[in-house]
């Protein structure tokens, strides 16, 4: 994994231990440090389970305002992520049957599951206005997030 994604990971670890700072504080800290510090992040959220329904509710982001802060299980990269319960690395979302559009300026996406207790409750989405953005080290990091804002449920 690149350096500064070490660096990166300490400093979210650190902050999410913080007793302070109230979880959804916490989750919104995170999409604002890695639309900030990870030129390609241009945004960054994350959708959770809806109680007693099979859908995805937007819970905070960083970047464009989306219409899509409800999404069917099934539907789009999110919702196929939230049926296979693995991360799904999408270099072109043009290539995608299944993609739903955020917006013309999305051309790559990075979306992984966030699980407490080996049940997936979300997850991490990533967009970038450039193609092929996202690379090994992008998974390695932000799966390594994921166990760690799953810790705060």
């Amino acid at each position: 994994m690149k350096q500064h994604y070490f660096q990166l990971l300490e400093a979210f670890e650190a902050y999410l231990r913080n007793q302070e700072a109230s979880t959804d504080d916490k989750l919104q800290w995170v999409c604002d440090t890695l639309c900030e510090r990870l030129p390609n992040y241009d945004w960054a959220g994350f959708y959770f389970h809806q109680k007693d329904k099979d859908e995805l509710f937007l819970k905070v982001f960083c970047g464009e305002p989306t219409e899509h802060t409800h999404i069917p299980f099934g539907k789009g990269i999110c919702g196929q992520v939230a049926l296979s319960n693995e991360t799904f690395l999408v270099p072109d979302v043009s290539l995608q049957d299944n993609y739903i559009s955020c917006g013309i300026t999305v051309k790559s996406e990075i979306v992984v599951p966030i699980f407490v207790n080996g049940k997936n409750i979300g997850q991490i989405d990533i967009d970038s206005h450039v193609k092929n953005a996202f690379d090994q080290d992008d998974v390695l990091l932000l799966e390594k997030l994921a166990v760690e804002v799953g810790r705060l449920f």
